[in-house]
């Protein structure tokens, strides 16, 4: 009896053995389980939790990278089309400049031309005139001169013809009485006679001196009309070549500023056009 309860304490003891040995091999089991579940889980999670970093660093970068690329390109837009409104402005202001400039510089080229034409027709009409007063006063003097001289030797020739007829009519009054002892009646008829004839040369002399000098003062006064004629076409013709030349400035001047202005529009419009292309591009 009792070596059968020893058996049983024995097998009981064996068997409580065993079953300590089993819950303890499935304790190691599951707390390996558990170990390598908890690993497994913090692996995972460390990898999300890296994943998550890296894609947030990413997208972080990303956003940035965009941002800077955002700001450098308005940065570099604002930059071209401050540089282009600068380039525009100098541009304008240059091309207004030159305006400017060619428009002095056509002004007084056509001012001094102007003058120049103004003084040279003064002086050619003042030569004109003053030759013309010259050649009056030359024509005047000659005509006065001829005149005096014909008048002077008309009077010298009568009187040296009186004188003679005088002498010859006494020589001849006192041959008669004194050596043919004529009549007294007879001498005062011829005497008469004598004196009549004289003056009737005279007075035909005289005639035709005063119509020769009728006359030369035509042909004088003919030739100074001519001339007078002359110096005012001349003067007529030169005023108009004047009033041409100047005209012709005129017009040049007005047709210069025109394409100036012309020229000046068209290129501020085309620079407008050119900085409103690029604004919007």
């Amino acid at each position: 009896m009792l070596q059968f309860v020893k058996r049983e304490i024995t097998h009981s003891q064996q068997k409580n053995v065993s079953e300590r040995g089993v819950v303890v091999v499935v304790i190691v089991v599951l707390g390996v389980v558990v170990v390598v579940v908890v690993v497994v889980v913090v692996v995972v999670v460390v990898v999300v939790v890296v994943v998550v970093v890296v894609v947030v660093v990413v997208v972080v970068v990303v956003v940035v990278v965009e941002v800077v690329v955002v700001v450098v390109v308005v940065v570099v837009v604002v930059v071209v089309v401050v540089v282009v409104v600068v380039v525009v402005v100098v541009v304008v202001v240059v091309v207004i400049v030159v305006v400017v400039v060619v428009v002095v510089v056509v002004v007084v080229v056509v001012v001094v031309e102007v003058i120049v034409v103004v003084v040279v027709v003064v002086v050619v009409v003042v030569v004109v005139l003053v030759v013309v007063e010259v050649v009056v006063v030359v024509v005047v003097v000659v005509v006065v001169v001829v005149v005096v001289v014909v008048v002077v030797v008309v009077e010298v020739v009568v009187v040296v013809v009186v004188v003679v007829v005088v002498v010859v009519v006494v020589v001849v009054v006192v041959i008669v009485v004194e050596v043919i002892e004529v009549e007294v009646v007879v001498v005062v008829v011829v005497v008469v006679v004598v004196v009549v004839i004289v003056v009737i040369v005279v007075v035909v002399v005289v005639v035709v001196v005063v119509k020769v000098i009728e006359a030369v003062v035509v042909v004088v006064v003919v030739v100074v009309v001519v001339v007078i004629v002359v110096v005012l076409v001349v003067v007529v013709v030169i005023v108009v070549v004047v009033v041409v030349v100047i005209v012709v400035e005129v017009i040049e001047v007005v047709v210069e500023v025109v394409v100036v202005v012309v020229v000046v529009v068209v290129v501020v419009v085309v620079i407008v056009v050119l900085v409103v292309v690029v604004v919007v591009k």
